[in-house]
């Protein structure tokens, strides 16, 4: 007789080469009803990487430290994940002192950079809040009139990006033409990966500019801009890609909405934006050579107003020297599958809609043609918090303030965890929500006509009630990044930056502007 062979009798070693090929649920799905399957996986670390890699939904980072064994990698990953959910926010307290500003704009970027920018006495700085002893610092102020070279220039914004050592201030030199000008952070003259000093609108209008919003992930960068003549106003947005060409020719345009500002807007990777309108309009932004195509229209029932659109952050380090920490975490998160939050007024109510950006790549070939109601779309894929106070978003992770004690003038701070691992992550520390919740919106200002909307999106949710931090008014925002919380918060005297480090191998900070 002929011996027989089957999958199962393979060794090990090709049962888990095999298995590697396939997805991360399918892996598990095998593992899931084969007693063989299951412990293969189990003696597999590359097979757990794998999983964790997709079940915390992020993407590895080219040419990783490949002395670093992958048992140790598959540690790290899972360590990382569960600090999130024991955060000690009782931190160590170091005061470092640096020049006090206006701060009327301020962002913490990823790679642990404060910036601020103060438009009405034109001056800015940068400087790094708890650096990495193989992270190459940046500190600089720009004093009124060093911004820009151009003399009697006016500024409209300021976009800083550290990990690529970029600078960019968008300001009018002759009546209402606008130009956007690109210079190195840590030095004067062009940045040196710039196709020129100055990025050109490539409309002659001279209309004039009211409103400005300037942002930039990877190599793109945008200017949203709104436009008033005699006779109407309409709002503008030019995209660039700044390290090949210095004029633009993808451009969006529309009629002004009733709302005070420019248009929001947000990328989704380098490949995608999201226009926030009346209602999501996503377009592709592959060839910058023309107008980006339109590819989707996603119908929100809320009528609002937005407030604020929390994007996401681009913590992928360009340049090794300055972003060494990237290389030392070897993955960043996954622009097809993180998270954006739009912050509204609706009527009396503030709401805060998380979006899942996974609804924005898995588009069939009929999305362009019809606009996709909220139905469709919307329950499965959003959750919708009320009366949110600070929030901050990073990968797939939210960080909000909750009031607490007498008249709530206390906060502390609560995290929400929208990975699909997070639940085993947690390992009981949180609470894994995944029934639906209906949230009753008052749809006019007077209260009397409402309309209710149940969203589904699961998460894990902790509450870091140890410690109750005061004054609620005084705080002025809140950030995450890859591995650390900031608080930035106001008194009579100082403004203080406060950092926790989320892993508790490493002191936390307090940085105050006095």
């Amino acid at each position: 007789m002929k011996p027989q062979t089957g999958f199962l009798s393979l060794a090990e070693e090709l049962l888990s080469y095999i298995l590697s090929f396939l997805p991360h649920r399918d892996i598990l799905r095998c593992t899931s009803v084969c007693r063989t399957l299951r412990q293969t996986y189990l003696s597999s670390s590359e097979l757990q990487y794998i999983v964790e890699i997709n079940g915390q939904q992020l993407l590895v980072i080219s040419n990783p430290d490949n002395s670093i064994p992958i048992s140790k990698r598959l540690q790290r990953l899972r360590d990382e994940a569960h600090a999130w959910f024991k955060v000690d926010t009782r931190p160590f307290l170091k005061m470092v002192p640096v020049t006090r500003t206006a701060l009327l704009r301020e962002i913490i970027v990823a790679g642990g950079y404060f910036c601020s920018w103060d438009r009405l006495g034109d001056t800015a700085m940068i400087f790094p809040v708890h650096p990495k002893p193989s992270q190459q610092s940046i500190r600089r102020n720009w004093l009124p009139g060093t911004l820009c070279s151009v003399p009697h220039s006016r500024k409209f914004d300021v976009f800083m990006d550290p990990a690529q050592n970029l600078i960019a201030v968008a300001y009018a030199a002759d009546h209402n033409t606008v130009y956007i000008n690109l210079g190195a952070l840590d030095g004067d003259g062009v940045h040196p990966e710039a196709a020129g000093e100055t990025l050109f609108l490539s409309d002659d209008s001279r209309s004039v500019t009211r409103k400005t919003r300037l942002k930039g992930f990877g190599r793109h960068i945008a200017l949203s801009r709104r436009l008033n003549d005699e006779n109407n106003s309409v709002w503008q947005l030019h995209i660039w890609d700044w390290k090949y060409s210095t004029t633009s020719s993808s451009i969006l345009s529309g009629a002004v909405l009733d709302r005070p500002g420019p248009i929001e807007f947000c990328f989704l990777g380098n490949n995608r934006l999201l226009v926030i309108a009346d209602n999501l309009n996503l377009y592709s932004i592959e060839n910058m050579s023309q107008t980006p195509e339109f590819l989707a229209c996603f119908l929100i029932p809320i009528p609002s107003m937005l407030l604020q659109c929390l994007p996401m952050i681009d913590d992928i380090g360009y340049d090794s020297q300055l972003h060494m920490q990237a290389q030392a975490t070897m993955c960043t998160s996954d622009p097809t599958h993180r998270l954006i939050c739009l912050i509204t007024r609706c009527a009396r109510d503030n709401l805060a809609l998380i979006i899942s950006t996974r609804i924005f790549f898995d588009l069939d070939e009929m999305a362009a043609a019809m606009p996709i109601p909220w139905e469709h779309w919307g329950p499965s894929n959003t959750r919708i918090l009320q009366r949110p106070s600070h929030s901050t978003i990073n990968g797939n992770r939210v960080l909000q303030t909750l009031h607490v004690g007498a008249h709530n003038r206390q906060f502390i701070l609560q995290l929400l965890d929208f990975s699909p691992l997070a639940a085993t992550n947690a390992r009981g520390l949180g609470r894994v929500v995944k029934e639906p919740s209906t949230t009753c919106i008052i749809v006019d200002r007077i209260g009397t006509r409402g309309e209710s909307l149940t969203t589904s999106l699961p998460y894990v949710q902790v509450a870091f009630s140890h410690r109750k931090f005061g004054a609620h008014a005084l705080l002025r925002d809140i950030w995450i990044d890859k591995d650390r919380i900031y608080m930035l918060s106001r008194s009579r005297s100082i403004d203080r930056l406060e950092v926790i480090d989320v892993r508790s191998d490493l002191p936390s900070d307090v940085v105050s502007t006095g």
